[in-house]
């Protein structure tokens, strides 16, 4: 009985004598064992090079590389193993006027600066290619008219789906994706409406529950460090949280110690600044994700000011770094990595045409650290 080998060498042997080509001797590994055979000097294989040798039709090989799933396994293998043998590159753009499939995904993130950010993307690109798709990544600082416009520049490329952050998008964008019919999915928050596919968390009970933690430690001084809340649902729902929790108490959040910056390291150091000349008094700080959450720890240790026995500081996301500092910072655990598993899962799904729910949501958990304490008396 011939081996997958043997009919390999043979069918090219047969290719190359019909072709009647100068042959050169190369040596290629198959299942293996080390072949030899003669290859014609044409550098580019076309698929039906791949057909012929792997003893398939072209429209066996064409759905053994562009759909897999609808090829049984051991023809999928050998057309496959043929095509890497030959050094077989798929023409991108002819197979998905083919297949009408571009197996790409599009994605319109923030800053992907934001470790929380960089760790979902990692997880979406992930299991996208293993499922043979490729993450096509664009970002915008917080503009609607960037993520527009980036939007746009992914859809005219064919992308398969498309994969946006949050509850804030210019009209038009939603506009654009009803007339394109590009599926797509809502990361990180959650639709209050229902209109949208979602997964996400719920900021505002989570940013309840760790103002909630304050106060029970007996805290009644509050100043907040939050995201710029403009265009950004979750830095907005993360304030409302710190003021509803605050107002459950009997406490207003003074309109002086809140202050709104860009999500970094120095901004959040320059803002804990601002309010401590503007608005001191504080014992409790709840900032708007960990990074600023460090900037203005970070101060606390140049001024000599002690955490928790002068002031506790919470952040939000629970980056790699908070529980590396010292004092390891109290948080809200945003599983990130979770996120962008469950929207790739969600995006395959949904392109197989299976039905998904229309949200779901991720749990974030409380993680309580020596950052936070008891106010001084």
């Amino acid at each position: 009985m011939k081996t997958l080998a043997d009919t390999i060498q043979w069918n090219l042997h047969s290719q190359a004598a019909a072709q009647q080509k100068t042959a050169t001797s190369v040596f290629r590994t198959l299942g293996g064992v080390l072949e030899w055979y003669p290859m014609t000097r044409r550098t580019n294989p076309k698929l039906s090079d791949v057909a012929r040798t792997a003893g398939v039709s072209l429209a066996t090989a064409s759905r053994a590389l562009a759909d897999p799933e609808l090829v049984k396994a051991a023809t999928r293998e050998r057309v496959r193993e043929v095509a890497a043998m030959l050094g077989y590159v798929p023409h991108g753009a002819a197979r998905a006027l083919a297949t009408r499939r571009s197996r790409t995904i599009g994605a319109v993130f923030p800053p992907v600066d934001n470790p929380i950010f960089a760790a979902a993307t990692q997880a979406l690109a992930h299991d996208l290619a293993a499922a043979g798709y490729t993450l096509l990544l664009a970002t915008h600082e917080y503009d609607p008219a960037g993520e527009l416009g980036a939007t746009r520049a992914l859809i005219e490329r064919g992308v398969d789906g498309l994969e946006l952050v949050g509850m804030d998008h210019d009209p038009a964008l939603f506009e654009l994706l009803s007339r394109s019919g590009v599926p797509y999915e809502l990361m990180w928050s959650l639709d209050p409406s229902g209109h949208h596919p979602c997964v996400g968390i719920a900021h505002r009970f989570a940013s309840i529950r760790i103002t909630q933690h304050l106060l029970d430690l007996g805290h009644r001084e509050f100043a907040v460090i939050a995201g710029f809340t403009a265009h950004n649902d979750r830095a907005r729902e993360r304030l409302v949280g710190v003021r509803e929790a605050l107002a459950g108490r009997g406490i207003e959040l003074r309109a002086e110690r809140v202050f709104e910056t860009k999500f970094s390291a120095p901004h959040g150091r320059r803002a804990f600044i601002e309010l401590l000349g503007r608005a001191p008094g504080f014992t409790a700080l709840v900032c708007g994700n960990d990074v600023l959450a460090l900037g203005a720890l970070t101060e606390c240790v140049r001024r000599g000011i002690a955490v928790p026995q002068a002031i506790s500081i919470a952040g939000f996301d629970d980056i790699d770094m908070a529980a590396e500092v010292t004092p390891a910072l109290t948080t809200v655990r945003v599983p990130g990595a979770e996120i962008g598993r469950v929207a790739a899962a969600r995006m395959l799904a949904r392109l197989a045409g299976d039905e998904v729910p229309r949200q779901e949501e991720v749990p974030a958990e409380l993680v309580i650290r020596q950052s936070t304490g008891r106010p001084p008396a």
